[in-house]
């Protein structure tokens, strides 16, 4: 049964409250389940660490279900076994003993694979220590290849798709190396694409490769039968950068004391000062908004782009921020009442699971 695509804030919260994080849970009891027989103990750790910390990234990346009609539940089945391999892998660059972009590259090469549906599956590891997962990563590889086998317009989306992860897999690899190579690595990977995004800086850049949503938009449209060349063109335009960079700078604003605090790079550390950063925000914001109004459903996307203001500005760790509750009230003033809709529902939800 299709689900009909919300057109005001209220109907978009019920539905993501009573369809999409009910299917979302379904899918990542499946995955936390297979993560707990992965036999080696490093694998098992991190893998079961990524689904209980960053279920939210699976949510959130859900609510594009609603863009496939009746396919929603198969495109809730690919963005959460996608975005499990995405948080997955961040977690064994991340919180893992190697430094080797070797290691990094094979690693996200599962990513690729799994937009490519007659790709074989590797030996992920071979660069690592830590080996034997009872096949989890290769299951959620296959999970998504089963998703994007029964595209017809598969072909037409595959070029912009593996672009886009592309730009996300050389990140993990430069962001991941050792610390005096990184900055070396990020700058001169962005002169290469100074052309196709003269208005960011390297740090903007880098921040807006981070994301998987361009990948899960274009892929529900695809389900949903909605697709053309015109559209793919259209979405990535919207979503690289605009959309994703600021989706993944407000993930960084509110990850600056913690990433400070584990040695982690953090894209906001770059601005000269907390006004350039505020000013640089509310560009995005405004360019978001700007480009998603050519796209069809225009509302929604509105929504998505207003709700991710809200939803990370209501995170807790902004009360530890300096500076953080002055720098929310002005970022909800600029994006407008919807995004403060968001931030309320968004702050009522944490409050309530807290209580439970």
């Amino acid at each position: 049964m299709a689900i009909r695509i919300p057109k005001t804030p209220t109907t978009l919260m019920a539905t993501i409250y009573r369809k999409i994080f009910p299917a979302v849970d379904v899918e990542l009891q499946k995955w936390e389940k297979r993560a707990e027989q992965i036999p080696n103990v490093e694998l098992r750790t991190q893998a079961l660490t990524s689904i209980q910390s960053k279920r939210f990234h699976c949510q959130g990346g859900g609510v594009y279900a609603l863009l496939a009609g009746y396919q929603w539940k198969v495109a809730i089945r690919f963005i959460v076994a996608y975005q499990t391999i995405s948080d997955y892998l961040d977690n064994l660059c991340d919180r893992s003993t190697s430094m080797d972009p070797d290691d990094f590259r094979l690693l996200h090469q599962a990513m690729t694979d799994a937009l490519s549906p007659d790709a074989s599956i590797k030996n992920y590891y071979a660069f690592r220590q830590d080996q034997i997962d009872g096949e989890y990563l290769a299951d959620l590889v296959r999970t998504c290849q089963k998703t994007i086998r029964k595209l017809s317009s598969y072909q037409e989306i595959q070029p912009i798709l593996l672009k886009l992860q592309g730009l996300y897999g050389d990140l993990q690899v430069y962001k991941h190396v050792q610390k005096e190579e990184r900055i070396p690595r990020l700058t001169t990977w962005y002169e290469g694409y100074k052309k196709e995004a003269p208005t960011l800086t390297w740090y903007e850049f880098s921040a807006a490769t981070g994301s998987t949503l361009g990948i899960f938009c274009i892929l529900s449209y695809a389900l949903g039968g909605k697709l053309s060349s015109e559209l793919v063109a259209s979405i990535y335009e919207g979503y690289f950068p605009y959309m994703q960079g600021l989706h993944i700078l407000l993930d960084y604003y509110i990850d600056q004391d913690e990433d400070l605090e584990e040695g982690d790079l953090n894209f906001c550390h770059y601005y000269a000062n907390k006004g350039d950063l505020k000013y640089r925000l509310v560009w995005f914001i405004e360019k978001a908004d700007q480009h998603v109004k050519g796209l069809p459903n225009r509302r929604f996307h509105e929504m998505i782009h207003h709700g991710l203001v809200g939803l990370y500005l209501a995170d807790p760790k902004v009360k530890q921020l300096h500076g953080g509750n002055e720098m929310t009230q002005f970022l909800l003033k600029v994006s407008g009442p919807e995004a403060r809709f968001f931030h309320w529902n968004t702050k009522l939800y944490h409050k309530m699971k807290k209580e439970r």
